[in-house]
């Protein structure tokens, strides 16, 4: 997209009249009113008066750039100004301000004006067009300034392109100094992307090789990979938004504003450069994300990462939903089924819980397709959960089978869509986000859903139901022994998720708690047996892991698998063997004694929720006994215990 396109002659403004920060908002917003780039001049100003109060756009050199993204812009637009004697307008070096851009994104901007956006504000960290902007006379000049910048910056980006083309395996193996980069800012607008220009500057001067990911209104680019992240000799954030940090868990790290990184690239260099950065230390429980390019791990890891993408966004629901429904049917008791106060907290929890099987497919589709599969996705779970069975006059629906395939569907026409419309010319590659992907893509996900996948496995659904309910006691104990041991397994892996992935899907479907119960008790018991053995067999374990051992019996008893991975990874053999015993046995006492816990999370405090509440704390202590004896027993002594 030509830049040209966006600075518009009619909505510059060569000579401000304004002569303080609140006459240069008024005056170049009331230009945006008249020349129709806004329709509302009051929000638009209440936007941009509220980006500035989180920092100024001042950014030095003469130089601000207030903006907003709200509705009440009807096309992407940059309001360029010039004030001849300057204005203060709290800029970060206290000089006064010269030059104005004033940026207008709709809140649906599409990718093309966003990328022209990211484009023309990356160029203003050239001095010399920065210069000559501050000569220039007529909105002709300025327009042709920055044609010409937009040009010279694609060519030397071509030329840059095919030099780390041609000499990749150098560089990787040359001893080029190697730093990544992550830049943000609340709005994406313009100085991420200035940030970014501003390092990738410095670093060429200084033969550096750099590699910066942006987070902006584009979402992630650029992604840095496990691979950059290990290769790296230090990291920078200039970051005004939260970014992901567990990934770069002991490399040396600066984190700054955003604004520093368009101002002190150099320093933040340099210091990297020297050494003189403090190494980073991840909190406890921060997980880190798969990053994307070039880290494909076959065909299994990609699924279970779009799947868990899809459970951690509905767990949210789940767990308050669950819990909430759970307390409305204690209050039921006292207050009765036609008391305000059981109606209020049982519709809360219904209302969570229909939303998880439409969240469980958008964010499965969002992680294989990216922002665009959402919308398809979330409308395929809903499908799955009522809306088919509401048309087809049935009450048999797909349900959480169904949503599981609608968010895959979703994500793969997606990337099908994408590939097919790859050649459409770059004039109408604005219509893709905004008309061609959701149009198609809905229509596609909508048929298959109402004619194919909801008729198919809502017989299947029913199918499960019906099993489930007429299982007898055997079948019940062996299933919840199956499910209990896959909790304690891999301790919050593949199996774990996929046994509680299984219980939250039965309870969806049938409203019976049992197997949560299972899955509960079994992920109880893990830390719950470390606890028991570092506290029985103190001299089996060094001083840390007695130290551990006290914590997980909170841990265990709030249903904190995870408690027990540091004992795992320390000695699989002796705790996964353990643990997977006693919760297997756990789990087969609760379908034995015919427990039932109407709560998704909670471990023991949702003890009051349980049907046969005394046989789920018994099956809890007799399966953390047995998994506890057995570690304390079979573990060797250490060696070298601290005293």
């Amino acid at each position: 997209m030509d830049i040209r396109e966006l600075l518009l002659k009619d909505v510059m403004i060569m000579n401000l009249k304004a002569k303080s920060k609140d006459e240069v908002i008024d005056e170049m917003v009331h230009k945006y009113f008249e020349q129709g780039v806004i329709d509302d001049e009051k929000l638009y100003k209440a936007d941009i008066v509220k980006r500035e109060q989180e920092s100024t756009t001042g950014i030095g050199d003469g130089i601000a750039m207030p903006h907003a993204k709200d509705k009440a812009v009807k096309r992407a637009t940059v309001l360029f100004a010039k004030s001849e004697t300057g204005v203060d307008f709290d800029a970060l070096d206290g000089q006064p301000v010269q030059l104005f851009f004033m940026i207008a994104a709709p809140e649906g901007a599409n990718n093309t004006h966003l990328q022209a956006l990211a484009s023309l504000s990356s160029l203003l960290i050239n001095p010399d067009l920065v210069a000559k902007l501050k000569q220039a006379q007529t909105p002709d000049e300025v327009q042709q300034l920055f044609a010409d910048a937009q040009s010279a910056k694609e060519a030397q980006d071509k030329a840059d392109a095919q030099e780390n083309t041609t000499n990749e395996t150098v560089q990787k193996n040359s001893k080029r100094p190697y730093i990544v980069a992550v830049s943000a800012c609340p709005n994406g607008i313009a100085h991420t992307y200035m940030a970014e220009a501003a390092l990738q500057k410095s670093a060429k001067e200084k033969n550096i090789e750099i590699k910066v990911e942006t987070n902006g209104s584009e979402g992630v680019k650029h992604r840095l990979t496990a691979e950059d992240i290990a290769r790296a000799d230090g990291v920078v954030i200039t970051a005004d938004k939260k970014v992901e940090m567990a990934r770069f868990n002991g490399k040396k790290l600066l984190n700054r504003p955003v604004i520093d990184g368009i101002n002190k690239s150099d320093e933040l260099l340099d210091q990297i450069e020297a050494g003189d950065a403090p190494v980073y230390h991840a909190a406890e429980g921060d997980q880190v994300t798969d990053s994307e390019d070039g880290q494909k791990g076959g065909l299994w890891n990609e699924i279970y990462k779009d799947l868990m993408n899809g459970v951690s966004h509905m767990l949210p629901f789940v767990v308050g939903g669950g819990i909430i429904m759970a307390f409305s049917f204690i209050l039921e008791r006292y207050v009765g089924s036609q008391s305000m106060y059981f109606l209020f907290f049982n519709h809360l929890g219904n209302w969570a819980f229909a939303f998880l099987v439409p969240i469980l497919a958008g964010y499965i589709a969002e992680s294989i397709g990216d922002l665009p599969a959402l919308m398809p996705g979330v409308v395929g779970g809903f499908m799955a959960n009522t809306a088919a069975a509401n048309i087809m006059k049935t009450t048999s629906v797909s349900g959480f089978i169904g949503g599981l395939l609608a968010g895959f569907l979703a994500g793969i026409v997606i990337n099908w869509l994408k590939k097919v419309f790859k050649g459409v010319p770059r004039s109408l590659e604005g219509l893709k986000p905004m008309l061609i992907y959701p149009i198609l893509s809905l229509l596609i996900v909508g048929v298959s859903m109402f004619f194919i996948i909801n008729p198919i496995f809502a017989a299947v659904n029913a199918w499960v139901t019906h099993v489930l309910n007429g299982m007898g006691t055997g079948n019940a104990v062996l299933l919840g022994t199956i499910l209990a041991g896959m909790m304690a397994l891999d301790m919050g892996g593949p199996f774990n998720k996929a046994a509680y992935t299984f219980a939250i899907a039965a309870y969806t479907s049938t409203g019976d708690g049992k197997l949560m119960a299972a899955v509960m008790v079994g992920g109880m018991i893990p830390p719950l047996a470390t606890a028991i053995a570092t506290t029985v067999w103190p001299k089996k374990f060094t001083e840390q892991e007695r130290q551990a051992g006290i914590s997980n019996w909170v841990l265990g008893i709030s249903f904190i698998t995870e408690g027990a991975i540091p004992f795992a990874t320390a000695d699989p053999l002796h705790v996964i063997v353990s643990s997977v015993i006693g919760s297997a046995i756990g789990g087969g006492l609760t379908q034995l004694w015919r427990v039932s816990v109407p709560a998704p999370h909670g471990g023991l405090w949702v003890l009051p929720l349980a049907s046969n509440g005394l046989f789920y704390f018994l099956a809890v202590v007799v399966g953390a006994i047995v998994a506890g004896v057995i570690l304390g027993i079979w573990r060797p002594t250490k060696v070298q215990t601290t005293k």
